[in-house]
């Protein structure tokens, strides 16, 4: 092969490599304004969509959907919290809490996912574990029990930090898959969603000095039907952050969006919300992916049939233990990968129900699903006690 032909070659191979890339992602989400970004299936947590998905960045006031959930999961039944000095000395946006006033830390979690305040982050964060550092050793923890091995939370609130364990940072999947607890795994969904769907909110203090009056400003609320959900963020390190979930037909989605924008760009995170909301809606149906698979009879050594007590082969039908539906949320182009295991052998005696293998279903590279194998009937062992019995039988005929 000359020079020149093999340059046309990898040019030809290249350019054929391209086009099999953007036949796969046709349809996909183009030009979106966030650095990362997710779509996801909130009921499997597979990911629709995803675009530098698993790249480390701040993620601003998004921090607070795990401030609140861990609030509700941990707090006591009429819990009243004091603002400390520190928790009065954090920066905008916030609450104005005093140093020594009370609050009951329900009011609080409106204040927090509404308005977004993070002096009442802190309030709820050393009410829930004493201090912040704490607060923040339970938030790491929940977030690797969810399997978000590439988080760490610095703040309950989102602003800009490190420690010694890195910078306040998370990935648009793990981001998503916190959200994904807070509405589909959190035995305190429901006050969740409550509160974050809530539109206004009016408190006061303990003592009844100061009343105080909450907006949700999460216009995603008011963008799309079936929206359920959703935080906003934005640092000067992080820009404009947003997680939400919406709900339609019986799907529902959940968006994660890092780093989409910044000043004067407040709107992009909306418009990138809608663009992968609209392409999980117009793309994503749920199908029963159950089918039923041809099974060999396996083999039963040291078996014996009756019947036919001579016959040295002898052979057991199997089947799945249990048929199903299997429902799962694909594109049209995708489908899911069956894989069956039969044992080649099994050994007498064999009841039936006996474990002869496995169907197992497979999406990505994924296990979305699993059933047993099993012996279809009964098999005896040819053993010594057999043996007697069928000596006898033939003495006596």
């Amino acid at each position: 092969m000359t020079v020149w032909s093999l340059v046309i070659c990898l040019l030809l191979t290249g350019l054929g490599n391209i086009l099999v890339r953007a036949e796969e992602n046709a349809g996909a989400p183009k030009e979106l304004y966030a650095r990362s970004a997710v779509l996801m299936d909130a009921d499997s947590g597979r990911v629709l969509f995803g675009k530098e998905e698993n790249e480390l960045r701040p993620m601003a006031s998004t921090t607070k959907i795990m401030t609140c959930i861990l609030a509700l999961e941990n707090q006591e039944e009429g819990q009243v919290v004091t603002a400390s000095a520190y928790a009065a000395g954090r920066p905008k946006v916030k609450l104005g809490v005093r140093d020594q006033e009370k609050f009951y830390l329900k009011d609080l979690l409106y204040s927090l996912m509404l308005e977004s305040h993070n002096d009442s982050a802190v309030v709820i964060a050393e009410g829930i574990s004493g201090t912040v550092e704490e607060f923040a050793k339970l938030m790491n923890q929940k977030a690797k029990e969810l399997g978000c091995m590439d988080t760490h939370f610095v703040t309950p609130n989102g602003l800009d930090e490190s420690d010694e364990g890195g910078i306040h940072s998370t990935t648009a999947r793990d981001l998503a898959m916190i959200m994904r607890y807070c509405i589909m795994e959190s035995p305190c969904r429901e006050e969740f969603l409550e509160i974050t769907r809530t539109k206004n909110y009016q408190f006061s203090d303990v003592e009844g000095g100061r009343s105080f009056s909450c907006v949700n400003h999460n216009a995603f609320l008011d963008m799309m039907e079936g929206a359920l959900t959703g935080k906003t963020g934005f640092t000067s390190d992080a820009g404009y952050c947003y997680v939400g979930a919406l709900e339609r037909d019986g799907r529902t989605f959940i968006v994660a969006l890092l780093a989409c924008g910044w000043p004067n760009n407040k709107s992009y995170k909306w418009k990138d919300t809608r663009k992968l909301m609209e392409y999980g809606i117009a793309n994503y149906q749920y199908r029963d992916v159950w089918e039923d698979v041809d099974l060999p009879k396996v083999e039963v050594k040291n078996g014996v049939e009756e019947k036919t007590p001579y016959e040295t082969e002898l052979f057991v039908p199997v089947r799945v233990e249990e048929k199903e539906e299997i429902p799962v949320l694909l594109r049209e182009d995708e489908g899911v990968e069956i894989k069956t295991e039969v044992e080649d052998t099994l050994t007498a005696p064999v009841r039936e129900g006996d474990v002869a293998g496995s169907v197992r279903y497979l999406l990505d590279g994924e296990e979305i699903a699993s059933y047993q194998i099993v012996a279809g009937e009964d098999v005896r062992e040819r053993d010594f006690n057999w043996a007697v019995r069928w000596i006898t039988r033939l003495a006596l005929l």
